[in-house]
Formats: structure tokens, C-alpha cells, sequence
């Protein structure tokens, strides 16, 4: 259908709706066009961030497979094998040291401490967040700012308790010191993470018959099971690279842990063995960062409940 318009000339309404049908998909390309550009833009700086947090790994795992002449010429790339790799470091590491020691004594005080963490700072979180106490906020404080307190001001008079209870030069000190660390900042995360936990869930599992322990093994725990996993993670983490105390306390290469054990074992005065140390990060790192990366979504919840609802 024709029209006409006000200077005289004929409009078609047909070529108008073909006019403004290019004029919407011209406009639907180009926010196609903007989409790509903005999700490519994200992935790049994704990518970016990722090998920037990976470049120390990454560099680690190339310096564990270098021959010494290939690392200690200037001239050569560090990130490239300018000569053959080896796996003499390796060796050294794993046969010449007492690493596999350090790792298993690592591993079980690790275990243990997350163990007593756990049974002492869930209860405790659990009466301070539900218990109705005038004093429980100042007390759940009190108790975070212990964790504050620096080791630099604590290994001395802590190695006088080791000492009394006949510790000293024993991996037993670490399971019985670590926690003093671990507990009162677990303690702190989980009130928080439990307050967050509606009173009516366990309430009702108490009139369903259970008794208030029952309907915190029940019901609690499994929904406060993402702090849990937090205060695992931070734990054993804790444990494992903790320098001062374990230095403070051990001197036998049997009872040390990796975080002792391979700096003095692969440190030898002014002598650094570069490649087996790198070697070690990378032994160490693998499992921890592949039980870290299972567990993320479940400790990024933990925390940040545990830090918003505190």
C-alpha cells in the first residue's frame, strides 16, 4: 500500500518494513558483535590472571628438570630447556634426602590437627552461635584475637611447655601446639557459618524426638558441612607450612616436616640446590592445589557465609 506524504512523494509501506527489518537485524549483529568482543575480552583477561597465578608453579616445574650448567648460564631462557632435561634432581630429592619422611610426618600431624580442630572448635562454635549467653559475643572475639597474637612472641615460652611435657625434638609437640592456632580462628569461622543456620531446622528435629546432640549430628553438621570443609582446608594448610614453631621444637631429620625438612636438608650453607627444591614445591603443590580445586565452590562458601553472617 502506497502513501503520500506531505512534499508530494509516495511512500511504499512495504519497502518502510523491509527498511526497518535491516535496520533490527543490523542492529542485532552488531550486539552480537559486541557480546563476542566483551566474552572474548573476559576470557583473555581469564587467561591473563591464570597463567600470572600459575607463572611461579609453571617456573618451578621447568627449574625442577634443568641440568645445572642449562640453570646457572645467564645467557639461557629460564622458562625454555636450552639443554636436555634430567631427573637427577628428582632422585636426589626423593633418594638422597629424607623427604618421603617430612612428607609422612607432614601428612599425619596434618591429619591429627585437623582431627582436634574439628573436635574441639565445632562444639565450641556451636554453643557460642546457639546458647543463649550474655557473654558469648565477647567470648567468640576474645577468642579470634588469640589467633592474632604473632609466634615470633609465643615459640619461646611455648618451648618451656614442650619442654615440661617432654616434647621437645618430637613431631607429638606440633599435634599439641598447632591447634592453639587453628582452633580459635575455626571457632570464629564456624559461629558465624552456624548463625546462618536457622534455629528452627534443629528445633524441629528436636520435637521430631532427637535430643539437642542428636539434632546437631543430624541436621547441624551436614548443613554446616561447607564451613567444615573451610576449616580443613585452613588447618591443614596451616600445619603444613608452619616454619617458627616447627623449627622451634625439632632438630632430629626424622621428626621434621617439609616445611623444615627441606629447606635445612637442601640448604647446605651458601649451597642452594635450586632444582630440588623447585622439585619439592612441585611434589608438594600437585595434591594439595588438585584437593583444593575439588573442595573450591564448598570453602569459598564457608568462608564467605562464615565472614557475612558472624
Amino acid at each position: 500500500m502506497a502513501t503520500k506524504g506531505g512534499n508530494g512523494q509516495k511512500f511504499d509501506g512495504e519497502r518502510i518494513d523491509v527498511t526497518n527489518d535491516r535496520e533490527v537485524e543490523a542492529g542485532r549483529r552488531q550486539g552480537r558483535r559486541r557480546a563476542i568482543r566483551a566474552r572474548t575480552g573476559l576470557y583473555l583477561v581469564a587467561v591473563s590472571a591464570a597463567l600470572v597465578s600459575a607463572g611461579p608453579f609453571i617456573w618451578s616445574t621447568i627449574t625442577s628438570f634443568k641440568s645445572n650448567p642449562d640453570l646457572y648460564t645467564k645467557a639461557n631462557n629460564p622458562f625454555i630447556y636450552n639443554l636436555p632435561p634430567t631427573l637427577e634432581h628428582w632422585r636426589l630429592l626423593l633418594f638422597d634426602t629424607e623427604f618421603l619422611t617430612f612428607a609422612w610426618n607432614t601428612l599425619w600431624v596434618g591429619l591429627l590437627v585437623v582431627s582436634i580442630t574439628l573436635l574441639v572448635g565445632l562444639p565450641a562454635a556451636y554453643a557460642l552461635a546457639r546458647l543463649d549467653m550474655k557473654w558469648s559475643g565477647a567470648l567468640g572475639i576474645a577468642i579470634f584475637f588469640v589467633y592474632l597474637i604473632p609466634a615470633t612472641l609465643l615459640f619461646i615460652p611455648l618451648t618451656r611447655v614442650v619442654g615440661a611435657v617432654g616434647l621437645l625434638n618430637n613431631t607429638w609437640s606440633l599435634v599439641l601446639i598447632y591447634p592453639t592456632i587453628t582452633i580459635p580462628v575455626s571457632v570464629w569461622l564456624l559461629v558465624g557459618f552456624l548463625k546462618g543456620i536457622p534455629k528452627d531446622i534443629e528445633e524441629q528435629a528436636m520435637v521430631d524426638g532427637y535430643s539437642r546432640i542428636g539434632a546437631f549430628l543430624r541436621v547441624v553438621v551436614p548443613l554446616a558441612f561447607p564451613g567444615i570443609v573451610a576449616v580443613i582446608v585452613f588447618a591443614f594448610t596451616l600445619s603444613a607450612h608452619e616454619f617458627i614453631y616447627a623449627l622451634a621444637f625439632i632438630s632430629s631429620t626424622a621428626e621434621k616436616t617439609i616445611s623444615i625438612g627441606v629447606p635445612t636438608e637442601l640448604i647446605r650453607g651458601d649451597v642452594f640446590f635450586w632444582q630440588s627444591l623447585q622439585a619439592a614445591v612441585v611434589f608438594v603443590a600437585l595434591p594439595i592445589a588438585f584437593v583444593f580445586n575439588l573442595l573450591l565452590g564448598r570453602f569459598i562458601s564457608g568462608f564467605t557465609m562464615g565472614a557475612v553472617k558472624g
